[in-house]
């Protein structure tokens, strides 16, 4: 540790630290733009000067380590006067664009200038003008406004792994874009809006629409992937306008997907806002009453073990458990919230959790993936792996199709489970590199267990952890990598099939005679037995509603209050930002309602009393932001069901800008479809 007195503060700080990161322990506010803690040092801005004893002339602290016993100075004339000529600099080719600048209201430029710059500028030349970029369709560029701090391009080349942006030009004529003119292919571009200093990049579907003290600010959770990013939605009036990420280190640390961050168009598009009933082989809109006394009239001459249900994967726990509670009150078992066949049975919450944590991935020193793709499964978790990997302490090999990306070098093992049985037997090098490590990681695609042999590849995943020293009593190194932000809930809440009661496949196949679907777009329905009464619950008129029988129009994820458990299974709430469109309701509420209209009393009448229940069917809803951590404490692996196939890992996701009923509604994610799957075959051509 070092000893450094900033401004007559003395304080220790590690060696190697920098002189601003000294400046900060001491409670000092430096300005900087170039400079990013979670990027690596440039030192090109020179905004972050600061006086150091017996140094010759102010030094850039984002770049200078801190010595014993050194003193800085962070406020005096050498320094003030060197700030504001820095700034003077930086403005002198900046445009006055501020009255029509999407970054007007939250821009660093702006409030530096303000804080730390002069009273004028000493130059009258012409100001330089530079070309706009084409960076695809979510990043809006106006280039003429680039301070080139290249927090952009040690973002792409650095966390995104797509190292497409750079400078070309020296000088003036420096400019930063793409070698080659074409959309970034990362799934991470929206964090290129929030680190830009200046208006230089901005959203583009958020243009001219708003300014930031016009928005009405709401903390949630995105459930567009199984992650649970920490996010903010901004809304005016109706409308969600933007979506933002929030700072969480154990989480999502400060980064945001694409789909997550910019399908929000999708929430007001292809909506369900009114309850439908079908008459004569056509759906026809209905009353609240009416719709109930449907389903009632339909489902009371139904014995309880013909009817069934199934949820979706970006309900909530309180929706999943009101209607597990409903569906057991009229004597049901058949229950599922597996619409991709997952063989998990839920017996055991570690045999479905990704039990390492997402920040433990930074204490990895081997990595096995199988059967999953992170990149396209979990953006934002693939860039932490990315992050541990090219710190050098981290291995990666990984069992799928042997032509993905995941922006950072992985050995490819095989394409079929017959690679499992390899590093079983030890006969693959690879298994002796995770019997080496000391903290061995091994994550499973739940894509990995949807199949006919999804139990005994669990299974064997589960044997090799066990195998290769990763469940200990200090490190549990077993992971299971969910697709969406409800499908961990659900499987806590134990919507999964009771004594004698029917799984999806025999929902679908005429083992119910009614089907109520909550939410549930993620299978064919045409698989759905003809002459099944089918009850759709949801918010988006997407795949299933053209089947249902009755129509009952539900809330977003942003228009209610809901509890998320994400794939680590920590439990998080998501907030009411917006209220629903039209005549449709909380899930919950509309399940309160159903069963009061089937003569069948729900024993909650608020949210507090919901999930009060919740807590006490499962312990673990009452950790809210919290996890159970820890190693493992007991080894037993998951029931062995068949054998291993020689299928190979398919991809879970096909398309990522439409995986799910909201990205499926926005015009913003099918334009992202276009451009970024006609890619591939262009380059193929060029």
């Amino acid at each position: 540790m070092a000893k450094v007195t900033i401004d007559g503060i003395e304080v220790e700080v590690p060696n190697g630290s920098s002189v601003l990161q000294a400046c900060e322990a001491a409670g000092k506010e430096i300005p900087r733009f170039c400079y990013h803690e979670r990027l690596s040092v440039a030192g090109n801005c020179r905004m972050c000067l600061v006086e150091v004893e017996k140094a010759p002339k102010p030094v850039a602290s984002c770049a200078y380590p801190v010595a014993d016993g050194m003193k800085v100075f962070t406020d005096s004339v050498m320094v003030r006067n060197a700030r504001r000529n820095v700034m003077e600099f930086l403005l002198i080719n900046h445009p006055l664009d501020c009255p029509i600048c999407d970054q007007g209201g939250e821009c660093d430029l702006q409030d530096q200038a303000t804080a730390y710059g002069g009273q004028g500028g000493r130059y009258r030349e012409p100001k330089r003008a530079v070309k706009d970029k084409y960076l695809g369709p979510l990043v809006k560029t106006i280039m003429t406004r680039c301070i080139q701090c290249t927090r952009c391009v040690r973002f792409a080349t650095e966390v995104a792994g797509v190292p497409e942006l750079g400078a070309t030009g020296r000088g003036e004529d420096m400019q930063i874009g793409t070698y080659v003119e074409r959309a970034l292919t990362t799934e991470l571009s929206g964090n290129l809006i929030d680190i830009c200093p200046v208006g230089a990049l901005t959203s583009r579907p958020y243009a001219f629409v708003a300014r930031p003290w016009e928005l009405r600010k709401t903390d949630s959770i995105d459930v567009q992937d199984a992650q649970g990013v920490n996010i903010r939605i901004d809304t005016r009036g109706p409308e969600v306008l933007r979506i933002l990420p929030r700072v969480n280190e154990d989480v999502n640390e400060e980064w945001m997907a694409d789909r997550g961050r910019f399908s929000f168009d999708g929430l007001k598009r292809k909506r369900l806002d009114r309850p439908w009933i079908r008459q004569d082989g056509k759906l026809r809109p209905a009353t609240w009453p009416e719709a109930l006394e449907h389903v009632a009239a339909k489902l009371k001459p139904i014995p309880g073990n013909r009817i069934g249900a199934v949820a979706g994967d970006l309900v909530d726990v309180e929706s999943v458990f009101a209607l597990k509670a409903l569906m057991n009150a009229l004597g049901s078992q058949n229950l599922d919230c597996r619409q991709d066949g997952a063989r998990i049975d839920g017996s055991r919450r570690d045999h479905y959790l990704f039990n390492t944590g997402i920040a433990g991935i930074d204490e990895a020193d081997a990595l096995l993936i199988i059967g999953s793709n992170p990149r396209r499964e979990a953006p934002v978790l693939n860039a932490r792996i990315r992050k541990r990997w090219a710190s050098g302490a981290m291995p990666v090999a990984h069992i799928g199709p042997r032509d993905i990306d995941l922006t950072y070098n992985a050995e490819h093992l095989g394409e079929g489970a017959s690679a499992l049985n390899a590093l079983l037997d030890g006969t693959h090098a690879f298994a002796k590199v995770l019997a080496g490590a000391k903290k061995p990681m091994i994550i499973l695609g739940r894509n990995a267990v949807a199949r006919e042999d999804g139990a005994a590849v669990l299974a064997a995943a589960w044997a090799l952890a066990n195998q290769v020293s990763a469940l200990t009593p200090e490190w549990h190194g077993f992971n299971m990598l969910h697709l969406f932000g409800g499908q961990v809930g659900a499987l806590d809440a134990g919507f999964l099939p009771g004594p004698g009661g029917e799984g999806l496949a025999g929902m679908l196949s005429g083992g119910v005679d009614a089907l109520w679907l909550l939410g549930a777009d993620g299978f064919e329905p045409a698989l759905i037995a003809p002459g099944t009464f089918v009850i759709y619950q949801g918010h988006h008129g997407d795949r299933a509603a053209a089947r249902a029988d009755v129509i009952l129009p539900g809330a977003a994820y942003t228009e209610k209050e809901g509890t998320y458990v994400n794939t680590e299974g920590r439990v998080q709430r998501g907030r009411l930002a917006v209220y629903p469109p039209g005549e449709a309701r909380e899930d919950w509420r509309i399940i309160r309602a159903a069963g009061i209209a089937l003569g069948v009393g729900l024993p909650f009448d608020t949210l507090e009393e919901v999930r009060a229940r919740m807590v006490a069917a499962n312990p673990v809803f009452g950790l809210v932001d919290g996890r159970i951590a820890g190693g493992s404490q007991d080894v037993t692996g998951p029931q062995v069901s068949g054998s291993l196939s020689a299928e190979t890992f398919r991809p879970a996701i096909t398309d990522y800008w439409l995986a799910d009923s909201i990205s499926r509604a926005s015009e913003t994610m099918a334009e992202c479809s276009r451009i970024y799957n006609a890619a591939p075959l262009a380059q193929a051509a060029e």
